[in-house]
């Protein structure tokens, strides 16, 4: 339809419903007078303003109009008119009706909520509610519509008939697919009964009969897919959020249309005197969904810290491309060492994925907040050397507010402190302004879950396992996801229940036609045959096509697998052999047999012998003559003794050259140190002369960082792996930088990279201490032990001996570790049942779209990991008076005000640290009253410290303590 009245009457006028004479009355009912707009859609209780319900469904319908042409992707598009069995123009305006009819439910006694809004209806209206019981609306939606949906040419049946699953898309704008009881709750007598008489019934129907009359949707679908019923869904819910924000919505309502094709013809118009486009239209552009295609750059300048591509990532240029340009979207699985460049070679899968398949932007899936963190900087810097106009790139994980990706304004909406000029003045866009950053989000995508839907974003893969688990918006969530490249990174760290729900993931983004990336230093094989085989079958491959189909990966290198028919393409050899010499690195790992003993209170003499002994060993030419070693303790408390004995030695210089990082320090000081350490040993860093670094498992992937050497704690052997990738990665880098004056100690260089593996014996055998708890699994812990024994100091050729080292630990299995083994398989398998049994089913066994909320859940407790989830704890201190505070010294008060502000919010979250639940299960349930009004405050728990004499606070058997220097302190003890 065009802009103009004329052009819009005229092609309303010339459509065909398709309906005879049940679809008498629509053109008169589009006029001024011709259907009642007193029902409300959106009412505001502080300003009285009641914005008609018809109005509010077909803003819906137009934004949705929008979004097809402006954020759909043709590749996302191409699955719903398959989904619908319906031509690209059919869908688009068979998307709209159903996005216009997704708020029918209303249209009822639901207009009771808003006592000022119910008293303008009329009184035949009033009168003709009936009996009504509590139903939410979107049910009530789902309910009435299926006999509408019938009545205008939609085939009912069963679960996956289109009317019944149309019927679940409308009632599922709220998050959630629910069951339809066509001879229950929707059926024509139940619908009667519980949502109004004739009055209340024909009104409904009048109203989808014009939504579809003005958007054009003239023709059912004769089917409905499971995979384009949860991309509607989640387009459904985007456009409701989007024409659902206050000031979208009041300013139409305070100069309303006098009919519907009035009304339509406004959403298709410039809204004022210098706007260049339709109101629909700014509501995307202003949201920040709008799809761009960055420019062709050269290599260099999209990768800028580089000379080139290297080999691995040439090979992706030169063979990957004819094939994708062929044979369209697939999977490609990318193994390299540490260090070697595999962000920029799934930067540039993307791009090849993007140009052929119809998909556009990326989506990097990371395992922790950490690597995300710093994944986001690197896809900002990329995006922006792009130039383009804008670009907006979101970071998605549970404490993304820290980024400047999270406004200060999207602080504030989490507690609803906003008022009407405040949310107007907050939502003015800023695309224009000097100085505005063309990668930051614009409000919408500041949400938790709306800023998935970004065109480029960096989340923690557990945003995106909860698109497969029956949390709600999952479906919000599938739509953002699908339509660009996904790219998962350090896809080796998943656990074996974390592997079956990425499972479930990939096979849901095969049938939406999203290609994959997986990115990897030391993924198995039967790992790369469980992911692949589950993208190929969600793709449509039988599994008679899939059992004889070979996916191993050359180390380094790559494989592609086509999603059409499962062919598969490899790195050249010779080309993979060419990047193994390029990349070659020996390095030497020392197995050191030690005893974990704790340091304790005191100033104990530790024995020779212990673990601590033999860290302080390793330390004292470091500090004597400089350089710079990573200390990688398997515990918070074992990084705790460490740094504490460490600190005992005679330094050369005050203490600043030794750090402790790891993850229960308070988010303030965690981010400070991961700063300093990124700024002192990333590839430009400032390196001081020594430095010893003091950390955990954080450590393992989150930093791109180069030591001298390296102790580690026992470890799993693709931990260690992984570890040993930080030694003196940048080594090759630096040679080749010309005039550059970054040396190691000459005793560094004569001795080499050196990983030291400390492991914990009791009379000659691995023996873990009580304290390690439930970490990595023990025969993994075991097998990594036996194979560092024979020999105990060996040298490593990498990436040359690295698949036989993996391959060593999963096969040469000695018979003293045969029951642990069978013990460690009985585990893995109880893991991927219940990692299984989470997943929602994949499209092809869903019938009810019900199923896809078979057991609901919440984001916050939704089930991407084993365990329970953790509690986030905040220290603060207590002053004689009773007045809390959030230092000893009393310079900084506990924010607590009926109206917090962002800056107050944000300096409570800084202070937070993660604490596993049952830490805290016997603490004060007391927050201030502002707090749990909060959305992101309402779940904290305070560690009450007295200002005076900070000391040990008892929670149960739990006693915490957060020390200024170490970070958190627990000790377990007998009640």
């Amino acid at each position: 339809m065009g802009d103009g009245k004329g052009a819009v009457l005229a092609a309303v006028l010339a459509w065909d419903g398709g309906g005879g004479a049940g679809w008498m009355g629509v053109v008169e009912d589009s006029r001024a007078g011709g259907l009642d707009l007193k029902p409300w859609g959106k009412y505001s209780l502080l300003y009285g303003l009641a914005y008609p319900l018809l109005f509010h469904l077909l803003d819906a319908a137009a934004v949705m109009g929008e979004l097809w042409d402006r954020y759909l992707t043709r590749a996302q598009r191409r699955v719903i008119c398959r989904g619908l069995g319906l031509e690209p123009a059919a869908a688009r305006r068979e998307a709209m009706f159903l996005a216009g009819g997704h708020d029918i439910g209303k249209a009822s006694r639901f207009q009771m909520c808003e006592p000022g809004a119910w008293a303008q209806l009329s009184d035949e209206l009033r009168a003709d509610v009936g009996p009504w019981r509590l139903m939410r609306h979107e049910r009530a939606s789902m309910h009435t519509a299926v006999e509408l949906l019938a009545g205008l040419g939609y085939r009912l049946g069963g679960n996956t008939s289109p009317a019944v699953r149309a019927a679940q898309i409308l009632g599922a704008h709220h998050g959630r697919f629910l069951q339809v009881d066509l001879r229950g709750a929707a059926s024509v007598e139940r619908v009667s009964l519980d949502l109004g008489g004739p009055l209340w019934q024909d009104l409904r129907r009048r109203y989808l009969a014009q939504i579809r009359y003005l958007t054009g949707a003239g023709t059912p679908p004769p089917r409905v897919s499971a995979e384009a019923a949860v991309l509607l869904s989640g387009l459904i819910m985007v456009a409701d959020r989007l024409v659902s924000q206050p000031h979208v919505w009041m300013p139409r309502a305070m100069a309303p249309a006098e009919g519907a094709l009035d009304h339509w013809i406004r959403t298709r118009r410039p809204a004022g005197a210098d706007a260049e486009e339709g109101w629909a239209a700014e509501v995307v552009t202003a949201s920040g969904l709008e799809r761009v295609d960055l420019s062709a750059v050269p290599f260099t300048q999209a990768h800028p810290r580089t000379g080139g591509p290297n080999r691995l990532q040439a090979s992706i240029l030169a063979q990957l491309e004819p094939v994708v340009r062929e044979q369209g979207a697939g999977i490609l699985v990318v193994t390299d060492s540490t260090g070697a460049g595999k962000t920029i070679t799934g930067q540039e899968a993307a791009r090849i994925f993007n140009t052929h398949c119809g998909t556009r932007g990326m989506a990097v899936l990371q395992p922790t907040t950490a690597i995300a963190d710093a994944a986001y900087d690197t896809l900002v810097d990329y995006v922006a050397a792009h130039k383009p106009a804008r670009a907006p790139v979101s970071l998605v994980h549970s404490r993304s507010w820290r980024s400047a990706a999270w406004s200060d304004q999207r602080l504030l909406e989490s507690a609803g402190q906003l008022t009407l000029d405040e949310y107007f003045d907050a939502h003015q866009d800023t695309a224009g302004r000097p100085g505005h950053r063309v990668t930051v989000p614009d409000p919408f995508l500041r949400g938790w879950d709306r800023a998935l839907l970004a065109q480029f974003t960096v989340a923690t893969v557990d945003q995106a396992l909860m698109a497969v688990l029956p949390v709600r918006y999952a479906a919000l969530r599938m739509l953002a996801l699908s339509g660009r490249t996904v790219i998962l990174d350090e896809i080796h760290v998943a656990t074996p229940y974390m592997r079956r729900l990425t499972a479930r993931l990939l096979h849901w983004l095969a049938a939406v036609g999203t290609p994959v990336v997986l990115l990897s230093a030391t993924l198995a094989p039967p790992v790369v045959r469980e992911l692949v085989h589950a993208y190929l079958a969600g793709a449509g491959l039988r599994p008679g096509q899939l059992d004889g189909l070979e996916v191993e990966v050359p180390y380094p290198g790559w494989l592609f697998a086509a999603a059409r028919d499962g062919a598969i393409t490899r790195i050249e050899p010779a080309r993979a052999a060419a990047h193994a010499q390029a990349t070659r690195r020996r390095l030497t790992v020392r197995r050191q047999p030690v005893r974990a003993v704790r340091l304790g209170t005191g100033e104990r003499t530790v024995a020779a012998g212990e673990r601590l002994h033999h860290i302080a060993g390793e330390i004292r030419p470091v500090l004597a003559h400089g350089g710079v070693v990573i200390v990688v303790c398997a515990t918070v408390a074992d990084a705790q003794d460490t740094f504490r004995h460490v600190a005992r030695m005679p330094w050369p210089r005050p203490r600043e050259e030794l750090v402790l990082l790891h993850a229960r320090f308070p988010g303030h000081q965690r981010e400070a140190v991961t700063r300093r350490v990124r700024a002192w040993l990333g590839p430009a860093g400032t390196r001081p002369e020594r430095l010893v670094v003091v950390t955990t498992s954080l450590l393992d992937m989150s930093l791109d960082l180069d030591c001298d050497l390296m102790i580690s704690d026992l470890a799993s052997l693709g931990r260690l792996l992984q570890r040993a990738g930080r030694l003196w990665r940048f080594e090759r880098l630096w040679r080749e930088e010309r005039g550059t004056d970054r040396r190691r100690p000459d005793w560094i260089l004569q001795r080499g990279p050196q990983l030291t593996v400390l492991d914990p014996v009791v009379d000659g055998r691995t023996e873990f201490p009580h304290w390690w708890g439930r970490g990595e699994p023990a025969f993994e812990l075991h097998a990594a032990a036996h194979l560092l024994a024979h020999p105990p100091d060996r040298s490593l050729d990498l990436p040359a001996q690295l698949p036989g080292l993996l391959e060593a630990v999963s096969t040469g299995i000695p018979d003293t570790l045969a029951d642990l083994h069978t013990a460690y398989q009985a585990e893995l398998t109880g893991h991927e049942h219940l990692g299984q049994e989470q997943a929602v089913p994949p499209p092809a066994r869903t019938g009810s779209l019900a199923d896809l909320y078979r057991r609901p859940t919440t984001a916050g407790a939704a089930p991407t990991r084993e365990g329970s989830r953790p509690r986030r704890l905040l220290a603060c201190y207590r002053r004689p008076d009773g007045s809390l505070y959030l230092d000893p010294a009393g310079t900084h008060p506990l924010p607590d005000s009926p109206r917090l502000s962002a800056p107050a919010v944000r300096t409570i979250l800084e202070h937070t640290l993660d604490v596993p639940e049952d830490w805290v299960a016997d603490a004060p349930v007391w927050l201030p009253e502002s707090w749990r009004q909060h959305a992101l405050l309402a779940d904290l728990t305070l560690l009450t410290h007295d200002a005076a004499a900070p000391g040990p606070v008892r929670f149960g058997r739990h006693v915490l303590h957060l020390d200024p220097d170490l970070g958190l302190i627990h000790d377990e003890t007998p009640l």
